[in-house]
């Protein structure tokens, strides 16, 4: 055990090699599933997978907070599963499963937009080899995995309405993230103030100022995300 904490480093820095090579892992390992799934696994194969990436994700998330809550010093004000990503990872088994194509048109941009910021400026207070380090990023990285699968393998496609359906359920649930903060005094979301590592955020001003323009800018965002899928289908067309 102490020999496991000498490796473990602290604050992951942006550029570092426990930033990329998880990152290119994870691209790689994505592209090369894509592949083998199409080319080799049949219907049932191919979803089997699916359910098991979305098992193996919501897992690791559950027994990290099982992990943290037994291990002491487990905080409702701070650790609690609510930040958008942890959110998603914890709960993503059951669009693995049920594939409820609303469920993938919420999530398409959610995942895609939410996953950027948290894979170019990750916030990660302990390195690898760290539960949490190893949380992070199977938490992230896999729920790009898992979309990716269910477009590329699973043939999903977002309809332009998607888009204002993503949105309208992302405000739904910032609300609620609101309130909840408002009673525990907590920051779930940064909505209350911005990450203390360097973030995207640094960029938008200070509160509630980036709340502002990232509400301006989210809409154009899931606009972005959607159109490689419109210039592909209006090319087939």
């Amino acid at each position: 055990m102490v020999f496991a904490n000498a490796l473990t480093t602290l604050q992951v820095v942006i550029g570092s090699i426990e930033h990329i090579v998880p990152v290119l892992f994870a691209a790689i390992f994505t592209i090369c599933l894509i592949i083998f799934a199409n080319k080799k696994l049949n219907k049932q194969q191919q979803i089997t997978v699916f359910k098991s990436l979305g098992v193996f994700v919501s897992l690791t998330v559950l027994i990290y907070h099982l992990y943290a809550y037994f291990k002491g010093g487990y905080s409702i004000v701070t650790d609690l599963p609510l930040y958008l990503c942890s959110f998603m990872a914890l709960f993503v088994f059951t669009f693995t499963h049920s594939r409820k194509y609303w469920l993938y048109e919420i999530l398409l941009f959610w995942i895609i937009a939410g996953t950027s910021q948290a894979v170019i400026t990750p916030d990660i207070s302990k390195g690898f080899p760290s539960f949490e380090y190893l949380r992070y990023w199977i938490a992230h990285l896999g729920l790009l995995v898992i979309i990716f699968y269910a477009t590329f393998v699973l043939n999903m496609r977002p309809k332009f309405k998607s888009v204002f359906k993503s949105f309208i359920a992302l405000q739904l649930y910032m609300l609620i993230i609101f309130g909840i903060n408002y009673v525990l005094g907590g920051n779930y979301s940064y909505l209350n103030e911005k990450p203390k590592s360097a973030s995207l955020l640094d960029y938008l001003g200070d509160w509630p100022m980036y709340l502002l323009v990232v509400e301006l800018i989210i809409l154009p965002y899931f606009l972005i995300i959607y159109l490689p899928f419109y210039l592909v289908k209006r090319f087939k067309k």
